[in-house]
């Protein structure tokens, strides 16, 4: 298994959150949510190393983390911390794994910034043309949440093993409404103000 993570989010749990972040409890609400996965992380396994990044990760700091990460696992909710994300992974050249899921819709794709012919998540969003959504305000249903989150884990042992086809260079589409996935072919855009 994966024996070091480091997990990142400034944000405290609260209620409104349980109902799809399995790592807190209501005995958590009030915690920073890095201390609290933290705890839960190590209650399942005390020989794994978790490392809390409590506090907005971003600038030279986002970049000190990615650059030290075998993979980095995306699960934040808003388009601007993606788009950090993924600059970091360029510019450190680390594999990227990015999942969303709002409503009924999820998405995953991965990332290969140290592969020439790899798209970025710049590539597939510009910055703009975004509309930011978040759960509070459009609902997401919990055990979607899951899905998205274990393709994401097999994604990124996926990459760390170097086994299999990850979905690289793809966008996996699930419509929870119907159960329909779809997949579509992410190309590399040269003109990308990230990656190009």
């Amino acid at each position: 298994g994966v024996g070091k993570l480091a997990i990142a989010d400034f944000d405290e749990v609260e209620l409104s959150n349980l109902q799809r972040q399995i790592a807190h409890t209501t005995e958590d609400i009030g915690r920073p949510k890095v201390a609290s996965a933290r705890d839960t992380l190590l209650a399942l396994n005390p020989h794994i190393q978790v490392t809390p990044l409590e506090g907005r990760l971003e600038g030279e700091a986002l970049q000190a983390q990615v650059e030290k990460a075998d993979v980095v696992v995306d699960a934040s909710d808003n388009f601007a911390t993606r788009f950090a994300i993924n600059a970091a992974c360029v510019r450190a050249r680390t594999p990227l794994v990015s999942g969303a899921a709002i409503r009924l819709e999820g998405q995953v794709a991965v990332f290969h910034p140290e592969k020439e012919e790899s798209p970025c998540y710049h590539c597939l969003y510009r910055e703009g043309e975004e509309l930011e959504e978040t759960c509070t305000q459009s609902g997401v249903l919990a055990p979607l949440v899951g899905i998205i989150g274990s393709i994401q884990a097999l994604e990124a042992i996926k990459v760390l093993l170097g086994m299999g086809e990850t979905l690289a260079g793809r966008l996996l589409l699930l419509d929870a409404l119907t159960m329909e996935w779809r997949t579509l072919r992410l190309p590399r855009d040269p003109a990308c103000p990230t990656c190009g």
